[in-house]
């Protein structure tokens, strides 16, 4: 067996390929490159696009990159048939090693994804495999766009809705979410209504019917709440646990600021007063037990907080959906302008909110979703392509399944 025979079982090629020729030589960058030289069996009949047996009409000479050959970048150059089709027309052969219009192998594109999965940056994958970014994005984008295209969601029936920015201050996507199977399920660029109907419309193209969609979660945004009303009038809402206990904190934090002014004992409590009191230290539980009745209304409006946080420990439903009517009647009689705020905002999201006794049902999902998102973001200082973006989302959290050939570190 020569070093012929043997590249050809290395590159996993069978009849009508073989590897011709090999040869290392010096490139123009001072460095050896091994070039490896593919044919095909003369007189071979390849099958054209209308099922007929016919030989080559003429060739046409590729070239691929392919992984290294231990320190040495590697390109396969091959001579590949045109054919001729019964109405004339000449179509070029597919070749096994790689996917037609990429300069790249399958191997060495497997190779890529599998470091960008490993969660390097694109950036970085880029220098360690020699190539510009640009066309590293390009092979990633090929790739998710693939396995997205043969997404099924005939089976998505509880969906969570949420927004995220792909750069600190700049433009936002939202994402679905499949509750059960805890995957991304859509991305699209905006935050508004019009972002449910987009879901819909992709929603029903991959076997899913949106009279099959039960429940949806989300925050109360005015846009999101629009959106699904218009486009997914058969759906529950139910309004995030989480997202309702962040707008509290922030009343709660209002209150403090208020008192704030003018008072230094005050300075440096914010989480001292943000934070649950069962998760504070012994000595914040002290330095909270000492401020609180200083300053009466921020004592009333801390105490409103933790009753609150006491409805969710309330197993029986109805007595739950009790305990918030009768909270937001306390909240009133407190008289502290933005806690009236608040309960006028739950109560205008009453059918939702009381929704979550029902389902308990959360966005947690999806928080744990945008915290691989926000890390992937940070590593990579910040999309500015939204596409890429928008990629990288399907790619993390989307669970899809990709055919580029297996590749292991």
């Amino acid at each position: 067996m020569n070093s012929t025979d043997i590249f050809t079982i290395g590159l996993g090629l069978s009849s009508p390929w073989f590897v011709s020729n090999v040869e290392l030589v010096e490139s123009n960058r001072q460095e050896k490159e091994l070039h490896i030289h593919i044919d095909f069996e003369r007189g071979f009949r390849f099958v054209n696009s209308t099922g007929e047996s016919v030989t080559a009409y003429d060739t046409e000479t590729k070239i691929w990159q392919h992984l290294n050959f231990f320190q040495h970048r590697c390109f396969l150059h091959a001579r590949v048939p045109r054919i001729k089709n019964k109405d004339g027309n000449i179509n070029i052969v597919e070749v096994p090693w790689s996917r037609s219009g990429s300069g790249f192998t399958l191997m060495f594109e497997a190779y890529a994804m599998l470091l960008i999965e490993s969660e390097m940056p694109v950036s970085k994958v880029s220098a360690c495999i020699g190539v510009t970014a640009p066309r590293v994005w390009r092979v990633f984008d090929y790739w998710i766009e693939r396995a997205y295209s043969k997404d099924d969601l005939s089976d998505v029936k509880f969906i969570g809705v949420d927004e995220t920015s792909r750069k600190k201050g700049h433009s936002y996507v939202t994402q679905f979410v499949d509750m059960e199977q805890h995957r991304t399920i859509f991305v699209t660029e905006g935050k508004d209504g019009s972002t449910i109907e987009s879901f819909v419309n992709e929603f029903e193209s991959k076997g899913g019917k949106k009279e099959n969609i039960e429940l949806i979660s989300m925050d109360m945004s005015v846009a999101f709440v629009s959106g699904a009303m218009a486009h997914l009038p058969d759906s529950q809402i139910v309004f995030d646990k989480f997202h309702l206990v962040q707008s509290l904190n922030k009343t709660l934090d209002e209150v403090r600021k208020s008192e704030r002014k003018g008072n230094e004992l005050l300075k440096g409590h914010r989480y001292t007063i943000l934070r649950k009191y069962e998760n504070l230290s012994a000595a914040k539980k002290s330095e909270l037990d000492m401020l609180l009745p200083l300053y009466p209304t921020l004592g009333e409006a801390y105490r409103l907080r933790e009753l609150f946080m006491d409805i969710f420990d309330v197993e029986d439903i109805e007595e739950a959906k009790g305990y918030l009517w009768f909270w937001c009647q306390k909240a009133l009689e407190a008289g502290i302008q933005p806690f009236t705020k608040f309960v006028n905002t739950i109560k205008a999201h009453w059918w939702g909110i009381v929704a979550y006794f029902d389902t308990k049902i959360t966005n947690g999902v999806l928080e744990g979703i945008n915290s691989k998102i926000q890390l992937a973001k940070r590593r990579a200082r910040g999309y500015s392509n939204i596409k890429n973006f928008i990629n990288m989302i399907y790619f993390i959290s989307g669970k899809l399944g990709f055919d580029y050939p297996p590749y292991s570190l």
